[in-house]
């Protein structure tokens, strides 16, 4: 079965990015794939050091990424980039975790910029064969845009709700398009023109 997988930048106990990824998940599984979601502010994976083979749960991410037909990459907006957090997870992945992998892309910033975020990540992806969809998701003051619910969240559903109609639609669409392309990457047929 389809697999996508969603893996959140962010180490902030309220992670707006990782509540993101989880509507976008929520939105794939409604097409029909397996979930999964790598938040990396609960594994143990020290800064990556080219020396060593493996270092605390990486031998299981990088199984779980190679797993994956479909990849949501989120991160938190950290100085017009991407942050250190994901940085370190990526430089973790290789050709193995991303060649026919389908990607789609999301930023979530305090303020009000996070395209040079989502450019960055987007070459970085590409520089290891993966396939960027075109539509991609920013949040700008994502603060914003997430209240507390009214009651406690169920498995797998997002601790605050969103309360931005219009990025709600996109973070979903997002979501349904990383998982539409995955299936039919997956079943040998490529979703994109180029190929």
């Amino acid at each position: 079965m389809t697999r996508v997988v969603a893996v959140s930048g962010s180490r902030r106990d309220g992670s707006y990015t990782r509540e993101a990824l989880k509507y976008a998940l929520n939105a794939a599984a409604d097409v029909g794939v397996d979930t999964d979601l790598i938040d990396l502010g609960a594994v143990d994976l020290p800064l990556y050091h080219p020396d060593e083979d493996e270092q605390g749960e990486s031998a299981d991410l990088m199984r779980r990424m190679r797993e994956a037909d479909g990849v949501l990459l989120g991160s938190p907006v950290y100085h017009g980039s991407y942050s250190s957090t994901f940085r370190s997870f990526h430089d973790y992945c290789s050709f193995e975790e991303y060649e026919d992998t389908v990607v789609g892309l999301l930023a979530t910033a305090g303020g009000g910029s996070y395209g040079s975020t989502l450019e960055h990540m987007r070459s970085t992806v590409r520089g290891v064969h993966g396939y960027v969809v075109p539509n991609q998701v920013g949040i700008r003051k994502a603060y914003e845009k997430f209240e507390d619910r009214s009651e406690p969240a169920t498995n797998g559903q997002p601790a605050y709700e969103l309360v931005d109609e219009d990025i709600e639609q996109r973070i979903e669409k997002l979501g349904r398009t990383v998982a539409e392309h995955a299936t039919q990457l997956s079943a040998g047929n490529s979703p994109f023109a180029s190929e």
